[in-house]
């Protein structure tokens, strides 16, 4: 899942020019070439993708590589879209911990309340436990998405694209593989590996 904080001028991500993968790595970096390249060819499309869940990022690249390392340095680097920066509040931020708002009937208050240590210390132990019980479906499914963000992106209009989708979020990694094989070779091969996790163990 993404952070709703903005993206670090260290987040991974990978860069397209049309079909080909012309950068990967760190966002200072890639940003750069980025800009280098939509320089040399300004009618192409350039796409940034956050490796962590396949979300584009979008950078301005106006001006020269100074500018944008200006920008960047400035922290002038977008929100994750979709997402909402939290208010600073309460919470102890310095151990991690980050008060949020939870709504609950009374009769979860009455049972939380009475289990040691209290309602936050029982609702920890609960977030753990399930994440550990669903760690698997949670992996499998958050594949499932990030792959399909980029299918959308890059593939939404090639042949194909619909069945492979419906291959990846059926499990069906053979079928997936079969449909995008004549994809361009950097399209293809970034849907692959970002669809790794999608398949049944």
């Amino acid at each position: 899942m993404t952070s709703p904080d903005p993206y670090r001028i260290d987040t991974r991500c990978t860069a397209f020019l049309d079909d080909r993968r012309i950068a990967a790595g760190e966002l200072r970096h890639v940003a750069l070439r980025a800009q280098q390249a939509l320089e040399a060819q300004p009618d192409a499309r350039l796409l940034i993708f956050d490796d962590a869940d396949a979300r584009l990022i979008d950078l301005d690249l106006r001006g020269g590589a100074a500018e944008v390392v200006q920008r960047l340095n400035r922290g002038e680097v977008p929100t994750p879209s979709g997402t909402e920066v939290p208010k600073r509040g309460r919470g102890r931020p310095k151990l991690g911990v980050v008060a949020r708002e939870v709504t609950l009937l009374p009769r979860h208050w009455q049972w939380l309340s009475a289990q040691p240590g209290g309602a936050s210390v029982a609702l920890r132990k609960l977030v753990d436990a399930a994440r550990g019980e669903h760690a698997a479906g949670d992996q499998r499914r958050a594949a499932q998405e990030r792959a399909y963000r980029f299918l959308s992106s890059m593939g939404g209009d090639r042949p194909g694209f619909e069945e492979a989708t419906r291959a990846l979020f059926a499990g069906d990694s053979l079928k997936f593989d079969a449909e995008v094989s004549a994809w361009p070779d950097d399209v293809r091969d970034h849907a692959t590996m970002l669809a790794a996790d999608a398949w049944p163990h």
